[in-house]
């Protein structure tokens, strides 16, 4: 009888969701770059492993924005052709994981020089501190409201966006240290802030590459009920039986599945399988589902597959 889909990925234009972002990742790009120079060039002058490991959480997000701008890049310049049939969108899925991987190992790296400089704390002049905590502060509030909105949709931006928020809360944990340093002169003050803000972030940041991985691995989307489209696919007048149903993530925002229905003789295949399209867009937010319609005895076929 034959196969039909639902709307496709338009390659003449850039549907990956991160891509409508792109000048806003750029701004940040920007702004950020000024902040992480000012922190590391007053870092290395007070010696303070706070701001140190804020500047590193910064250059994580310096660095994963850089990442998040080149995977659209990329998906946008490469064209979809026989060798490359969805483009180049897992490259944001990439990206984002390679941000994962990246602020975990700088974040582990800032505990373990911080408890070893717990045996002889440095002086670290507080006044610096603060006032660089301010700027970088201010830097993120504004990166902040910029990746917010694009956060939401993507896995990519959420990479960045997440840096984004752990850099901020770095910020407001070196202003305390230097803070508490200024006028207590308190020098433990400093390695305790750089512990608190590896520890916020470690989690968040297995979070994030677990995520990724969930996509690499084409499990289901976890706000895609697979059982539920199985039923629903087979309450369809006509359908005999549902199998060979798999429902993946190409990136953020593009959910993609197949599905084998097989249907009864005296069954329309068209209004089959234009009832199947309407369910899977209507009701599964599914718009990219290739739906085959097969006769009575056609599954044969698909039982012999060893996968």
């Amino acid at each position: 009888m034959g196969a039909g889909h639902g709307h496709g990925i338009d390659a003449g234009r850039d549907t990956s969701n991160s891509g409508r972002h792109s000048r806003r990742l750029a701004i940040s790009l920007g702004v950020l770059a000024a902040s992480l120079v000012l922190q590391v060039v007053v870092g290395l002058a007070t010696s303070s492993l706070a701001l140190l490991s804020d500047a590193g959480h910064n250059f994580t997000d310096v660095l994963g924005i850089v990442m998040a701008l080149a995977a659209i890049t990329a998906a946008r310049a490469s064209a979809r052709n026989d060798r490359r049939t969805f483009g180049l969108y897992r490259a944001e899925v990439l990206a984002a994981l390679a941000n994962a991987v990246l602020l975990f190992g700088v974040a582990a790296w800032v505990v373990v020089e911080a408890v070893q400089r717990f045996a002889n704390p440095p002086d670290v002049p507080g006044l610096p501190l603060m006032l660089t905590a301010v700027a970088g502060l201010a830097a993120n509030l504004v990166v902040f409201g910029l990746l917010r909105r694009g956060a939401a949709e993507n896995i990519n931006l959420r990479g960045a966006y997440l840096e984004v928020v752990a850099d901020a809360v770095g910020s407001l944990g070196v202003l305390l240290a230097g803070a508490i340093t200024l006028v207590f002169g308190w020098r433990y003050a400093d390695p305790l802030v750089a512990i608190a803000i590896g520890l916020f972030i470690l989690p968040r940041t297995f979070a994030l590459g677990r995520q990724a991985v969930h996509i690499l691995v084409q499990a289901a989307p976890a706000h895609v009920d697979v059982a539920a489209v199985r039923a629903g696919l087979a309450a369809l007048d006509g359908v005999q039986d549902v199998h060979d149903v798999h429902v993946w993530t190409l990136t953020s925002g593009m959910e993609v599945g197949s599905a084998h229905l097989t249907v009864d003789a005296m069954s329309d295949p068209a209004a089959v399988l234009t009832a199947a399209q309407r369910l899977l867009t209507e009701q599964h937010q599914l718009a990219h589902f290739t739906v085959q319609v097969e006769p009575p005895g056609a599954r044969t076929g698909c039982a012999e597959l060893s996968w």
